[in-house]
């Protein structure tokens, strides 16, 4: 495999294992050997041992003395904690967006990614979907302008890929649930609603997490 900037080396390694993990194809509990790593990709073990210090900060990996890397466990006590608290976090992000905006220009992003999320939909493309979902909060961070914030949610969002990926079946079926949750968060966000915006957004993190349970209980 090769690498290129502009990306460190530990960074790429750190995605293409996360890749891996949210995907599924490491296993919650899988140790994951520096050695193989290593050889697998040709690159120096120091890189992977960085790497796998940025999966700890994403919390998809937990590094125990004496038994090295493993992947963390998904279970239903980690899905409620991470949904809980992400929905908070969406929930800061959207009355900072209601509370700056001022003029179109500065919707315009999200306008845009309501676009991009429709022809996903039409095209049945689950997986840019969810992608494109999560741009949504990216393109919050400006009127946040908070690093602690912006860091917390980027640390966290890998894992809830993870999360989400387990149900991408089903989220095929709720995908028009959440174009129009999208619409009436515009609509909150316009009209600088900020009660609106935590309803909205707090109903659709508790239909999103019943999603991802009923799928980790299928197995």
């Amino acid at each position: 495999m090769t690498f290129k900037a502009p990306d460190s080396l530990s960074e790429q390694i750190a995605d293409y294992l996360a890749e891996r993990i949210i995907r599924g194809e490491l296993a919650p509990g899988e140790r994951i050997q520096e050695q193989k790593v290593t050889q697998a990709l040709n690159v120096s073990r120091g890189s992977v041992r960085e790497a796998l210090l940025i999966l700890e900060r994403r919390h998809l990996v937990a590094i125990l003395p004496r038994r090295g890397a493993h992947v963390t466990q998904l279970d239903e006590r980690s899905v409620r904690s991470l949904c809980s608290l992400m929905g908070e976090f969406y929930i800061l992000l959207g009355n900072a967006v209601a509370q700056k905006w001022r003029t179109e220009a500065d919707l315009r992003p999200f306008l845009e990614i309501q676009q991009r999320l429709q022809r996903a939909h039409d095209q049945l493309d689950i997986k840019t979907f969810v992608a494109d979902s999560f741009a949504v909060m990216r393109a919050a961070y400006p009127f946040a302008d908070n690093p602690f914030l912006q860091e917390t949610v980027e640390n966290l969002q890998p894992a809830m890929s993870r999360a989400y990926y387990l149900s991408l079946d089903q989220r095929q079926a709720n995908m028009i649930d959440y174009l129009d949750l999208f619409a009436r968060l515009l609509e909150a966000v316009v009209s600088r609603d900020l009660p609106r915006i935590r309803e909205v957004l707090t109903a659709y993190g508790q239909r999103s997490c019943e999603l991802v349970l009923a799928a980790l209980a299928r197995g």
